[in-house]
Parts: C-alpha cells; sequence; structure tokens
C-alpha cells in the first residue's frame, strides 16, 4: 500500500471521530506543518481496525482514494467554503416551512445536519417519524389544517417507496405535500447501490404533480421554489424534488454568487365570464337548483362564499359524502340534497371530479348540469381518479373558490323581485325538508344507545357532549363512522373537520390526524379523531411522534376489532353464491388474540384508558383523557365498539 493511499486512510478515521465534536471547513493534509501536534488528539480506542475492504467496499463508505481527495468546492473563490446544504436550508426557509417531517436516512445527511445546526432546528423543525409513509400523511393531514404544506425528507428508493402511499393518497385529495428525496448519483457499496436510482421520480411519477432534479445549487433553489408554486397552483398535489448527497455535502467556496429567487405564487385560474353568466341564467331561472361541493376550498373564505351562495338561490347544498373537504356549516337549514322528492333540474358540481352520473341522468330527463372545477385544466393518466367522462351541459374550467364571487354577483343581477320570492319560498320548503331528515338521523341514532359493543352514535355523540364548549377540530375522516359526525356535531366552522383520505386506502387517517393536530396546536384549538383499529394498525408508531413532539390530540380508536367493510363484502358475495355468510371472518377480523391499544398507546408514552366495552364508562373516560388533551398531551382511548 502506498504512503498516500494510507494517509488517506488515517484522515477518514480522524475526521470521522472530530465529526462528533464539530465539521471543520477544510480539511488538513495529515503531516503538514498546520497539523495538530499529536498529543492533543486522545488515544484511540482499544478496538481492533476493520480492514480497508470493510473501510471502503461493501457499506459504500468512499474508496481510499475518494477519501484523500479534498472537498469539491461549488465555487472558485478563496473564501471561507460553507456546506452546501446550508445554502439549501436557506432557500427552504425563504419558502417558509414551519416543520420538516423526516424518517432519517444517509442521503440526506448533508440537510439533515444543516437543518439542526445551521438552521438551528428552527422553521422548519424537525419531527421524528418512525415510517415514511407516516411522515408522509401526517403532510397530508397538516397541510389541509394549515393550508399550506410541510416538507418531508426521505432516503433514496427505499425511503420514497415506502412515502408513495401516502402521496397516491394526498394526490386523490388535491393536497400540496413537499418531498426531497436523497440519493447518491454515483452510488457505491451493495446498500447504497440499491437505495439510487437513474430516474428517481419515476417511482411516484403517476401521482405527484412536478418533480425535478436539483444538480446545481442555482437549479436547486429555482426548482424548490417552481414546485411550491406548482404544488399551490389549483388543482394541488404533491410535488418530488431529488437532490444528490454529493450536491449536499459538497462545500461552497463563494456564497455571495449565489442568489435566492423570490416565492410568487400564481393566481388560481377563475373561470371565463361569459361560461359564468351562462351558469348565473341557468341557476337563476331554475325551480329545483342543486349545489355539490367535494374538494371545494382551499381557504377559509370558501365558507363564506358557499353560504353566500346558497343563501342567495335557497338551493340545498350537497357534500355528497366522504370526498368533500367539509366547506358547508353540517346544521345549516340547506345543508343537504333537498330532501324526499327533491329532483333537481339544474345541478352545480364544484370540483366534483366525476360528474358522469348526474350528466346521464339529467340528459335523459331533460336537466342540465353545471361544472365548475380546476379539474378540467389537469389531468393524470394512469390513476383513474378522475373518474367517467362527463358530458355536462355547461363546463367551466377555473379553481371553484375563485371563481365563486363573479358568479355570486352575476346571479345577483338576475334574480328579479318576482323571482326572489319564488326563491324565498323554495328555500322555506328545503329547510323544512332538511329538518325532517335531521330529527330522523337523531332518532336513529337511540337504537343501541345502551348496547354494547358501544353503538357509533353514541360513541360520537358522548364525544361531542364532552367537547361542546372547546373550539374543536375533527381531523380524522369519517368513512367508517357513516354520517353520524356531521348530524351528531355542530360543524359551523371551516375547520370543525379535515375530510377524508382521497384515495379511500386504510392508514391515512391516525398519522394524518397528528399532522392537523400540529396544525391546530399554533391556533389553540382541542383537536380530535376517530379512527379505526384496521387504520391505527399501519402505522401505531406515530402514536410516539405525537408523545415525543407533544402534539395535543385525543384519538378515539373506533374498535370493531375487524376489516369490517371486508366482511359485509365477503358476506355479499357468499350471499351471491349460495354459500352462506358463516366464514366471512376469516382473514377479516383482528381477533384472537385481541390487541389493547391503550397498552400499545402506553409503550410509546401516550396516556390512554380502555378498552372502553360498556356506554356509561364512555364519559369518564373522554374526561380523563381530554384533560390531558387540554394540558398539552396526546391521549388515546380504545372503545369496543359496533362494526357500523
Amino acid at each position: 500500500m502506498s504512503n498516500s493511499t494510507e494517509l488517506g486512510r488515517r484522515d477518514f478515521f480522524k475526521n470521522a471521530a472530530l465529526g462528533a465534536a464539530g465539521l471543520v471547513g477544510t480539511t488538513t493534509a495529515a503531516g503538514s506543518a498546520d497539523a495538530a501536534p499529536a498529543t492533543s488528539t486522545p488515544a484511540p480506542p482499544s478496538i481492533v481496525m476493520p480492514t480497508e475492504a470493510q473501510e471502503y467496499g461493501p457499506l459504500g463508505r468512499p474508496t481510499a482514494a475518494q477519501a484523500q481527495a479534498p472537498v469539491a468546492a461549488v465555487q472558485g473563490a478563496a473564501v471561507a467554503p460553507t456546506p452546501a446544504s446550508d445554502f439549501m436550508v436557506d432557500v427552504l426557509k425563504k419558502i417558509g416551512f414551519d416543520y420538516a417531517a423526516i424518517n432519517p436516512g444517509s442521503t440526506f445527511q448533508g440537510l439533515h445536519e444543516s437543518f439542526v445546526n445551521y438552521g438551528q432546528n428552527t422553521a422548519p423543525e424537525l419531527l421524528t417519524c418512525l415510517h415514511e409513509e407516516a411522515a408522509a400523511a401526517m403532510a397530508h393531514g397538516y397541510a389541509k389544517a394549515a393550508g399550506k404544506p410541510m416538507l418531508t425528507m426521505f432516503h433514496g428508493t427505499v425511503g420514497l417507496l415506502h412515502s408513495s402511499m401516502a402521496l397516491f393518497q394526498a394526490w386523490a385529495d388535491r393536497v400540496p405535500v413537499f418531498v426531497i428525496v436523497g440519493h447518491h448519483r454515483n452510488p457505491s457499496g451493495v446498500i447504497n447501490r440499491p437505495h439510487s436510482a437513474q430516474d428517481m421520480g419515476s417511482i411516484v411519477r403517476d401521482f405527484v404533480k412536478f418533480d425535478d432534479e436539483a444538480t446545481t445549487l442555482e437549479r436547486f433553489a429555482e426548482a424548490a421554489m417552481r414546485a411550491y408554486r406548482i404544488a399551490m397552483t389549483p388543482p394541488m398535489g404533491p410535488v418530488l424534488l431529488t437532490v444528490g448527497a454529493e450536491l449536499q455535502e459538497s462545500m461552497v467556496a463563494n456564497r455571495a454568487n449565489l442568489r435566492i429567487p423570490e416565492l410568487v405564487l400564481a393566481s388560481p385560474p377563475q373561470g371565463e365570464s361569459g361560461a359564468v353568466r351562462e351558469a348565473a341564467r341557468l341557476l337563476v331561472n331554475a325551480e329545483t337548483p342543486l349545489v355539490q361541493i367535494a374538494k371545494m376550498g382551499r381557504t377559509p373564505r370558501a365558507w363564506d362564499l358557499l353560504i353566500e351562495l346558497a343563501d342567495t338561490l335557497q338551493t340545498p347544498v350537497d357534500v355528497m359524502g366522504y370526498s368533500s373537504w367539509q366547506k358547508f356549516p353540517s346544521w345549516h337549514p340547506l345543508y343537504g340534497s333537498g330532501g324526499r322528492g327533491y329532483t333537481p333540474d339544474v345541478t352545480l358540481g364544484l370540483e366534483v371530479t366525476d360528474m358522469s352520473v348526474q350528466a346521464r341522468t339529467a340528459r335523459a330527463n331533460g336537466k342540465k348540469t353545471i361544472s365548475i372545477s380546476a379539474e378540467h385544466l389537469f389531468q393524470h393518466s394512469n390513476i383513474h381518479d378522475y373518474g367517467r367522462y362527463a358530458d355536462v351541459d355547461l363546463a367551466i374550467g377555473g379553481d371553484g373558490e375563485a371563481t365563486l364571487p363573479g358568479l355570486i354577483e352575476e346571479i345577483r343581477k338576475l334574480i328579479t323581485p318576482e323571482r326572489k320570492a319564488a326563491i324565498a319560498a323554495r328555500g322555506q320548503r328545503v329547510a323544512a325538508a332538511h329538518k325532517e331528515a335531521h330529527v330522523a338521523a337523531l332518532q336513529d341514532a337511540r337504537h343501541g344507545w345502551d348496547a354494547s359493543p358501544i353503538s357509533v352514535p353514541r360513541l360520537i355523540a358522548e364525544l361531542g357532549e364532552q367537547v361542546k364548549n372547546d373550539d374543536w377540530a375533527v381531523v380524522s375522516g369519517h368513512q367508517f363512522t357513516g354520517d353520524w359526525q356531521r348530524r351528531l356535531m355542530n360543524h359551523d366552522k371551516p375547520y370543525r373537520y379535515n375530510g377524508d383520505c382521497g384515495g379511500f386506502g386504510i392508514g391515512y387517517d391516525t398519522p394524518a390526524s397528528v399532522g392537523a393536530a400540529l396544525a391546530h396546536k399554533k391556533a389553540g384549538r382541542l383537536s380530535i379523531a376517530v379512527v379505526g383499529d384496521g387504520d391505527l394498525n399501519f402505522s401505531p408508531g406515530v402514536l410516539w411522534t405525537a408523545a415525543h413532539h407533544k402534539i395535543p390530540l385525543l384519538l378515539v380508536v373506533h374498535n370493531n376489532r375487524a376489516y369490517h367493510a371486508e366482511v359485509m363484502i365477503i358476506q355479499r358475495m357468499a350471499g351471491q353464491r349460495g354459500r352462506g355468510s358463516g366464514r366471512s371472518h376469516i382473514g377479516n377480523v383482528i381477533s384472537d388474540p385481541n390487541i389493547n391499544y391503550a397498552s400499545l398507546a402506553k409503550s410509546y408514552g401516550m396516556y390512554s384508558e380502555g378498552p372502553v366495552e360498556h356506554p356509561r364508562d364512555l364519559a369518564g373516560a373522554y374526561q380523563r383523557a381530554l384533560a390531558k388533551v387540554r394540558a398539552g398531551e396526546p391521549a388515546l382511548v380504545d372503545v369496543i365498539s359496533q362494526p357500523r
């Protein structure tokens, strides 16, 4: 072995040891006149040193020649060098991220170190997650509650693959998530090779809105600003920026030569004025109009606009079940689909992705349909979340929220005194029908009130009673609790409900609830979530993240000890085939042994109660858990519940 190689080995271990005390800006060759005296360096521990092959080969460490070579400089001026990842942190700080959810990995160790030391772990603050899917789902829930993206960072192919399910959910929900994935452009070693890719973005390209690879620092700054702008332009969605470890860990010789562009967001697209006037004409002349909303309402302003639209037209507003972000008050007299016998002659869909059924039904009966949606301006080709082609009568390409002010103004212009009287009479009829439906729902909620396992309406109603004097927010979806949350709890503010997952995969609710609760923590709101036992099992480690970062949240486990939707599916299939339903539980239930989620939460450091099996014990369990949440801690209550 040559002397130069041996010196390189010494420097490698020397610098590794110094890393615990802080990185130095330049590397001094061993044996130079400026080197520190040997007496100033602590004696190495008495260990067996690895062989050269172990040092530089299988674990992806640099070769002897790479270790000896000086760190490359991005610029050539002779000034004190700084890490390139420090500049990247400044770019991300300028964008304005509050948090970065990560599961740590070596491909972004340069950024990680810069965040915690140069960036002082503030704006963004790193959130330690135990799984990349949980990190991305937290960012998904956070963005809907905060109105802006959370940063996430993932390690190479494996980290991005782990996160991919949650990114798909955010894509289907049209929610912005900002992803940085690190990789080695020229990997070596058995670990780094499969963790890298020729085209990293291709792994998730079908369900991100934009991806790019930053090959220089100038490119990183521009790509980051562009990605954020694209993520925040309706229809919103996740974006991905690939950043090589080599670029992060390089040194900048002259920082003054690097410029960070200004972040300028694009104005949301509005519907064309002529088409908007025609939509207003159809709605004003309609006898039984209906407004349907789905992923409508990027900001709290949409809440006020929808109420104004409904009140102006005295038309029912149908939030369309799971797909809605809940931008209309659930106890408003116009909340609903008009009651029994109400058949719309003009249906207005606001950000409703698939109106094919409404359009076909309307055409068959001489009725009209209108679609106002940013979806008309952008589609992908692979994921079928865009639904079937809808031959609506009027398709307006524009963001629903941005288009509503112009639509309301045109409607007001067209309402004559005669039409105003007819519109008011319609509103009274609709309100009466909705009240009747609401009373019927309350009567239905009483069925099985004292039963054990606990009924879903009782689970929700008892929770609502405990938080009625708080400024609360339901940060989970309601895919498996039906419409009981909206019927039994007064959703009278735009943040009362955070919406479902978008892609209807299991594993979103629990981590997304933690992310949304983090956003509401700043506003001083009480966050509550009802999550399924199946959902919690996908990512239980997020309980530790909530406890570690002191994110106040009440998690109520709707524990029916099964994937019950699948139980019903197999029961139906067996019935169709005449085989009986006696074996439909196989492969679908979560029992034998039963899982104790209260004990699970305790093991992660979270306060917990349960399992609660009798409804008489619910109120006390909720009260004790909510006391912890109001004091700034997360808590969990495990409720043994009926299937639905």
